[in-house]
């Protein structure tokens, strides 16, 4: 599966939006990958997430412990790579303010691989790598669905993307005056506690 083949998916289900949106890293953008209306529709989500895990198992070397999402956007696609690949699927949640694994327990040394639905900056992934090494474990690698930053983002550990989706996103203080003119939608996850 190739980028263009994702956006197909995408954009088969009206995934992807255009207007004036404030991405979850804050950022805005003139376009809104949608993946809840992706992953409304289990036959879409299982075939992306069987090529995510095609790809983790040919750039991922050595054995893996756990598949890790961060809640609430790497959920889903989380725990459908972890049945391709056959592993445990496991999540970090925020308390305070910041990722934790709250309910698992995982050895020290466990190898695991981060899964995300979509990158922009890569802060949630920064994050989950940050909580996984703060509970012992060894992160090998993250991998994505789409990569808005079309490699541009640095996750701190090798990133894997099914597709590079390179679209422009601008900090609040430099909006383009077209972007500017349009209400801005919040449509993202991180402010969920």
């Amino acid at each position: 599966m190739d980028t263009k083949d994702v956006l197909d998916i995408f954009r088969e289900v009206g995934a992807i939006l255009e207007g004036h949106f404030i991405l979850t890293s804050g950022r805005h953008s003139a376009v809104y990958m949608q993946k809840a209306h992706i992953f409304m529709h289990a036959d879409l989500t299982e075939r992306l997430c069987r090529a995510l895990a095609e790809k983790i198992r040919a750039n991922v070397p050595g054995k893996i412990d756990y598949v890790v999402g961060p809640a609430v956007g790497g959920l889903i696609p989380a725990y459908e790579t972890s049945r391709h690949l056959h592993l445990p699927a496991i999540w970090v949640e925020r308390e305070g303010g910041k990722f934790k694994l709250r309910r698992f327990d995982v050895a020290k040394g466990a190898r695991v691989v981060i899964i995300e639905d979509i990158v922009t900056t890569g802060l949630s992934i920064r994050e989950t790598v940050a909580a996984m090494r703060e509970a012992g474990a060894e992160v090998v690698a993250a991998a994505c669905i789409i990569d808005r930053s079309a490699g541009k983002a640095d996750v701190g550990v090798p990133l894997l993307a099914l597709a590079d989706y390179a679209v422009p996103s601008y900090a609040p203080d430099a909006l383009p005056p077209e972007l500017a003119a349009i209400p801005a939608i919040k449509p993202g996850s991180r402010q969920i506690s």
